[in-house]
């Protein structure tokens, strides 16, 4: 993994560090970070997304916490060894949840109906967007 395959959106509502912490997650659950895969150091993810080193620092021990990372000494954080279990569709998509409620709820609050925000939500999963 690279510093650039992380999307962080300053201006979202999420902290910065809660973007980082889910999208590992989320690469972890799908095994696009496979176990003993190196994540890019903290000074790598500050310097290509502008953002403060603390913060993405926060995301890796927190993600350490959950035992998703492990600190390897001199080389950095890489995915732990137990987070190498295929995780069930069932437990993807409940990462997905808080998201998907946050969706759900701003297209109530702009009267939208359901099948138009699914078949937006259907092109942009088409698109890669």
């Amino acid at each position: 993994m690279d510093a650039s395959q992380l999307t962080i959106n300053p201006g979202a509502s999420e902290p910065i560090y809660r973007q980082i912490v889910e999208q590992v997650r989320r690469m972890i659950a799908s095994a696009q970070l496979p176990p003993g895969d190196l994540l890019p150091s903290v000074r790598e993810v500050a310097g290509a997304h502008a953002i403060n080193p603390m913060t993405v620092s926060r995301a890796y021990s927190l993600l350490e916490s959950e035992g998703l990372l492990e600190r390897l000494r001199g080389t950095g954080m890489a995915v732990a060894a137990q987070a190498r279990r295929a995780r069930p569709e069932s437990e993807r998509l409940a990462l997905l949840d808080p998201r998907m409620q946050d969706l759900a709820r701003a297209a109530r609050e702009l009267e939208l109906p359901a099948s138009r925000v699914l078949r937006r939500l259907g092109q942009l999963l088409e698109d890669g967007t």
